[in-house]
């Protein structure tokens, strides 16, 4: 979806109208570069920051926040925005700049109801907690995070309230990250992929026919997987020249301007996936946000529609293309090249379906595609008793592995491979696990419609051509910025409402394929 550029102060304002929509913008800009120093700020904690700097990070994250709330709640614009969004413009003007004076307004109220001091405090308190969380995890101590996580989900329980109070207070925090949700609405959503992923998990598990995983298990040298996931990153059309790829103990993506896309992973000799799919998920992030508008940087039709959209795009990456049959006709030789002695007797073909075994695995970033939203439905539900109360932090550690034999049948061995192994609850991210899920589902919705609208897709891929698809995205949903929500995004991008069966169709015919009952 094209987008007309946003009015600048140079450009002529024929009314009062078309001059305060400017100066909102305009501040709504600044707020968004001093916004993105917090990011980078953050990338650098996880990244390269020494091991003792945390406590004066901790107070520049807690000072920096401070200035980004004055400038987003700023009184002059409190009555910009309120002027706008009662007038002309925000009643009936051109549906672009309708739908950013809503958005802009949505955003101000909700900050605004904030204190300052809450949102101090949880900077400080969110770098702190996950300097602890690397120590506890490394050394698989709970009781080293959990006084931490006390002083994060009280914190939490308090921003809800504040800053959305006529909402429960989960459904005030997943606004965050997926606006206008309601957890019952997902609650009842991920019961119904529950219901057709718990089966297929025992289908392939008592399959005679499962595929050996083994050569994913060999030797690959770390140097070599790092020109590997490079040149794989590059190819599917990460711009390297504006962004890069580091290490960090828990992937992520960060972005820290229009041309500052910064992606990670983490590396292990023994097993490739791990930096292979940490780097095509964390890429698939990358993608969208250089695909997003750049000339409306900081501004709703620049911004990404939500999280649940933004793991519609790493998740599609990583499993609907780098699982498929295509991408390894076109990758194979690459990989052989990479690590000539591991797969030195090994095809295309075997390495694919290597992949595509189905197999109940403690850590939620190396599980499998069929196995992995359990992990998210399960977190989903533990942090919303954190939140509602039904369940205190200092139980967390049992609950959560009563649930993780209920669901995989395996009992966690340690805290770091159990209930330590994410960062999100120490960095204050409540509410954004189940988007995890949502992007599963609009991945595969997404997929499908791809796959209408480019007839020769998959011969694509296979011969390394990403640029179709890409380009598909890059109109369907890159372009649209935050104009639509998830729903009708989704809806406008594949002509269907949003459904859980095109995930559940794809996981069955995929994985019953690899597994000899498809």
């Amino acid at each position: 979806m094209p987008h007309k550029d946003p009015p600048t102060p140079a450009a002529s304002a024929v009314d009062s109208e078309e001059e305060l929509f400017t100066a909102a913008c305009g501040h709504a800009r600044q707020a968004a570069v001093l916004a993105s120093v917090e990011s980078l700020l953050g990338w650098d904690e996880l990244t390269l920051m020494p091991p003792r700097a945390g406590p004066h990070r901790a107070e520049q994250a807690a000072a920096l926040a401070a200035i980004v709330h004055r400038q987003r709640t700023s009184p002059e614009q409190a009555e910009r925005l309120a002027r706008l969004s009662e007038g002309p413009l925000g009643r009936d003007g051109p549906a672009e700049i309708a739908a950013t004076i809503r958005l802009l307004k949505h955003d101000f109220d909700k900050r605004a109801r904030t204190p300052a001091r809450l949102v101090e405090e949880l900077a400080r308190t969110c770098v702190e907690a996950q300097q602890a969380w690397a120590s506890a995890r490394a050394a698989s101590s709970w009781v080293m995070l959990e006084p931490w996580l006390e002083r994060i989900f009280a914190l939490k329980r308090e921003q809800a309230t504040c800053q959305l109070p006529d909402r429960d207070p989960y459904d005030s925090l997943m606004d965050d990250y997926e606006p206008g949700a309601r957890w019952t609405a997902l609650a009842e959503r991920f019961d119904r992929l529950r219901a057709g992923i718990v089966p297929l998990v025992q289908r392939c598990v008592e399959s005679r026919n499962r595929p050996d995983d083994s050569i994913l298990r060999r030797s690959y040298p770390i140097a070599a997987q790092q020109r590997f996931v490079h040149e794989v990153a590059e190819s599917i059309g990460f711009d390297f020249d504006r962004g890069r790829l580091d290490t960090t103990e828990h992937p992520f993506c960060s972005t820290a301007g229009p041309d500052d896309c910064r992606i990670t992973t983490r590396w292990d000799e023994g097993f490739l996936p791990t930096a292979l799919y940490g780097v095509l998920h964390e890429a698939g992030h990358g993608l969208y946000e250089q695909g997003l508008p750049r000339q409306w940087f900081g501004l709703p039709p620049g911004e990404a529609a939500s999280l649940g959209i933004h793991e519609s795009q790493s998740r599609l990456w990583e499993n609907l293309v780098g699982r498929s049959e295509g991408f390894w006709e076109w990758c194979f030789p690459r990989a052989q090249a990479a690590f000539p002695e591991a797969l030195s007797d090994v095809d295309a073909a075997s390495m694919q379906r290597a992949l595509m075994a189905v197999r109940p695995s403690l850590i939620r970033v190396e599980a499998d595609e069929v196995t992995y939203n359990l992990h998210v439905m399960m977190r989903f539900d533990l942090e919303r008793g954190l939140i509602d109360g039904s369940l205190r932090v200092a139980d967390l550690p049992s609950a959560w592995n009563d649930r993780f034999e209920q669901d995989f049948g395996i009992r966690p061995p340690s805290d770091a491979d159990g209930v330590l192994q994410d960062i999100h609850w120490s960095g204050g991210l409540v509410g954004y696990f189940p988007t995890y899920a949502l992007g599963n589902i609009c991945a595969a919705q997404l997929m499908a419609a791809a796959e209408g609208a480019i007839p020769d897709l998959w011969q694509s891929l296979a011969k390394g051509r990403f640029s179709p698809l890409l380009d598909w995205l890059r109109s369907a949903v890159h372009g649209r910025g935050r104009l639509l929500d998830s729903e009708s995004l989704v809806e406008a991008a594949t002509g269907s409402p949003m459904s859980e069966q095109w995930l559940l169709e794809s996981l069955e015919r995929r994985y019953g394929k690899a597994h000899g009952f498809g």
